[in-house]
């Protein structure tokens, strides 16, 4: 009877520690951070934010869905940016970036076939902070590559600066080039 006792014990502890070196191989995504920059728990939540547009850059064959918090989406509805206004302190915009596929069974009646998102690529974000980031007109940039074969994100960049740069060219729109298209 003792010696049950003792094996019971035994697998129960194994098994207590096969969970726990699960868990610690699960990647907890929140504790990752651009060094220098933003970091992913900045922006905890973003897959429940509004759409501000889709887009798709044939470039690099992905599908992005853009989203913004409750800043950035009053901002928007008010006319920022083409109003020549601003965006203000704590708008947070995130981008989703999918591989495209192209679906075989056709849903619709059309002469082209469509895309749909596929594998997870890369996740973006922005922030609007002009006491953090005087240098970059206020906003932080981050991104976050995706690899699907070991379920992992790893930063991209080495500051809150990346990003800004291409983002001159829109410096009238508050150096953003999304649009909130009407609904």
């Amino acid at each position: 009877m003792k010696h049950k006792s003792v094996v019971a014990i035994g697998v129960c502890a194994a098994m207590l520690a096969l969970l726990v070196g699960i868990a610690l191989a699960a990647q907890d995504r929140y504790t990752l951070k651009v060094p220098n920059g933003l970091s992913f728990s900045e922006f905890t939540g973003y897959e429940d934010w509004q759409a501000i547009t889709v887009s798709q850059a044939d470039s690099r064959h992905v599908l992005r869905l853009i989203l913004g918090n409750s800043i950035a989406i009053k901002a928007y509805r008010e006319g920022i940016p083409g109003n020549g206004k601003p965006f203000p302190d704590g708008t947070k915009i995130a981008k989703i970036l999918w591989e495209q596929k192209t679906i075989t069974e056709k849903p619709f009646s059309v002469d082209k076939p469509d895309s749909v998102a596929d594998t997870l690529k890369e996740l973006e974000f922005r922030e609007k902070d002009t006491k953090r980031f005087p240098d970059t007109h206020g906003w932080g940039y981050a991104e976050f590559d995706y690899d699907a074969a070991s379920d992992q994100f790893r930063p991209i960049g080495n500051d809150a600066k990346c990003g800004a740069e291409c983002h001159t060219i829109a410096a009238a729109k508050d150096h953003t080039f999304t649009v909130y298209p009407k609904r």
